[in-house]
């Protein structure tokens, strides 16, 4: 009998608004998300820079009327997200986003190479395409465990 070949676990990258999606209004599209991060199916990576925009946009005020647990988000972000640092290549001029504040997300997606950028930021959705070509992918939270394209 042949032996098992385990698949890599897939490499994520959560903008802001997913993690919000998740952490803060149980977004029933982030379940599976949810689920494949708790359980080790999937790794969430981010830095330092991702954690404090989120933690700027929850001491906004702005999201007040849903009560956000900071403890709660900062605990659990703490838990599933796994920290490393942000590379200094600079990112191909065809990946550039025309929101400046959601340039971080690409970037660290280019420099993991076969990794998913979840996002719901249309400015981010737009760049899809070369990110294929770019050999990772950008997609919703949904379809985070559709595999990458063959061949890029």
């Amino acid at each position: 009998m042949p032996a098992s070949v385990t698949a890599p676990v897939p490499q994520l990258v959560l903008d802001t608004n997913v993690v919000l999606d998740w952490l803060l209004f149980h977004d029933p599209s982030c379940h599976s998300l949810a689920d494949a991060l708790t359980t080790g199916r999937a790794r969430w990576l981010s830095t330092a820079a991702m954690r404090d925009e989120l933690m700027h946009v929850l001491g906004r005020g702005s999201l007040a009327k849903w009560q956000p647990d900071i403890d709660a988000i900062q605990d659990a972000y703490s838990r599933w997200s796994r920290p490393i640092q942000a590379g200094s290549i600079q990112t191909p001029a065809r990946l550039r986003c025309t929101d400046p504040d959601d340039q971080k997300f690409i970037d660290l997606a280019w420099q993991l190479g076969n990794s998913r950028l979840l996002s719901r930021d249309r400015a981010v959705l737009k760049l899809a395409r070369r990110a294929r070509a770019a050999g990772f992918a950008i997609l919703v939270p949904e379809a985070w465990s559709d595999p990458l394209p063959a061949g890029g």
